[in-house]
C-alpha cells in the first residue's frame, strides 16, 4: 500500500498554467535595423516574422508539463507503507526483596520427595516457578541479611534472575536481619524504572534487627511513590530472637502501601501465597504498533530528471543536424 505524505502540495500542478495566464509575456530589447519595407521582404520570401515571446513545439510543452507534473508528485512524498510491526512491553516492575539471613537456615520445610528442606531451598522452588510465570513482567532481585544488596536489576530477562537465585546462600548479607534497608534499596532501584506499576514482594523468617531505617519510615516512602509491598512471613511468630517473624510488622507494612500480608508454614502454603499473588497482580503489557515507511519520492524525481536531460539531449542533436543540413545546402550553392 503506498500513500502521499503531503497530498496538498498537488495544488501546485495547475502554476503553470495560471503563470500563463496571467503573467506578461517575457520580452527582451535588442538593437535591430528598421526596416520601412520589412512586411513586403517577409511576403516575397514566403517567411513569416516570429511573435514576441517564447514559442514551444507541442512536444516539448508535452515535456515541460510531464517534468512538472513529477516533479509535484516528488514533493508531495510518495511512500510505501509497510505491515505493522507490533511489540509488546510490560506495563509493571516487580521486585523479591528475600530474607537470606542465619535463620533461613531451619530445616522445617519438606519438600516433594518428603525430605526436610531448610526454609531458603523451600522459597527458591517457589520462587523460581513464580519467576517462569512472570513473563511479561521486569523482574528484580535483592537479597538481604545485616545489610540489603540487589542480586539482580529489573529485567526481562528472568532465567538470568531465577540463575542468580540459585547463586544466593544463607548468610551472604549477614547473619541478622534488616527489612526497613530492603524497602530502602528497593526505592532506589524503582526510582530508575519508568513503568508506573511498581510492586515489592518482601520475604522474611525474622523481625527487623539492624536496619538503619525502620522498616514503618521505610513502608510510608513507599506509599508515597506508589509503591505496592506485599510481605510473607515464613517464621515462627512464637520464637525469640532472630528467629521470631513480626507478623503484625508485616501486615502494617503491607497495609500502608495498599498490599496484602500473607503467612507460609509449610511448601504448600508458600506455593499458594505466590499463586494469590499471580491474582493480585495479574499479567499486563502495553502493545506499540509502528509502521515504516519505504520513501518513493526518488522515483518520479528520477523520470523527471531523466526526461529533461533526454529533452535536452535531443535538442542539441537536431540543432546540430539542422546546423550540418544548412552548411551542406550552403555548399552546395
Amino acid at each position: 500500500m503506498w500513500q502521499l505524505d503531503y497530498p496538498w502540495l498537488l495544488l501546485l500542478l495547475p502554476l503553470p498554467w495560471f503563470g500563463y495566464r496571467y503573467l506578461p509575456a517575457y520580452q527582451q530589447a535588442r538593437p535591430a535595423v528598421r526596416v520601412p519595407f520589412f512586411a513586403a521582404m517577409s511576403r516575397a520570401t514566403g517567411q513569416e516574422p516570429r511573435k514576441p515571446g517564447i514559442s514551444f513545439s507541442r512536444w516539448q510543452l508535452l515535456l515541460n508539463l510531464l517534468v512538472w507534473v513529477l516533479l509535484c508528485l516528488a514533493v508531495a512524498r510518495p511512500v510505501r507503507v509497510e505491515p505493522p510491526i507490533e511489540k509488546q512491553q510490560p506495563v509493571r516492575d516487580l521486585m523479591l526483596a528475600i530474607d537470606i539471613s542465619q535463620s533461613m537456615e531451619t530445616t522445617d520445610f519438606t519438600n516433594a520427595a518428603g525430605q526436610r528442606i531448610n526454609r531458603l531451598d523451600a522459597v527458591k522452588d517457589v520462587v523460581r516457578g513464580f519467576i517462569e510465570r512472570r513473563k511479561d513482567d521486569r523482574l528484580g532481585l535483592i537479597v538481604f541479611g545485616s545489610g540489603a544488596y540487589p542480586q539482580a536489576p529489573l529485567t526481562l530477562d528472568h532465567a538470568s534472575v531465577s540463575l542468580l537465585l540459585d547463586e544466593t546462600g544463607i548468610g551472604m548479607a549477614g547473619p541478622n536481619t534488616a527489612i526497613g534497608d530492603a524497602i530502602g534499596l528497593a526505592l532506589k532501584l524503582f526510582a530508575k524504572a519508568d513503568e508506573q506499576n511498581k510492586v515489592l514482594i518482601l520475604l522474611t523468617d525474622g523481625n527487623d534487627t539492624a536496619s538503619a531505617i525502620t522498616p514503618e519510615h521505610a513502608a510510608s516512602m513507599a506509599a508515597a511513590k506508589g509503591i505496592v509491598i506485599h510481605t510473607i512471613g515464613i517464621g515462627d511468630p512464637a520464637a525469640s530472637g532472630e528467629e521470631r517473624v513480626n507478623l503484625q510488622a508485616l501486615q502494617q507494612i503491607a497495609e500502608a502501601t495498599g498490599g496484602k500480608s500473607f503467612r507460609a508454614e509449610d511448601l504448600a502454603q508458600l506455593d499458594q501465597v505466590y499463586a494469590s499473588l499471580d491474582q493480585l497482580t495479574p499479567h499486563q503489557v502495553q502493545t506499540l504498533s509502528h509502521q515504516p515507511k519505504l520513501d518513493l519520492f526518488w522515483w518520479p524525481l528520477g523520470l523527471a530528471m531523466g526526461l529533461l536531460l533526454l529533452g535536452h539531449l535531443s535538442a542539441a542533436l537536431a540543432a546540430r543536424m539542422t546546423s550540418a543540413q544548412r552548411t551542406i545546402t550552403t555548399a552546395e550553392g
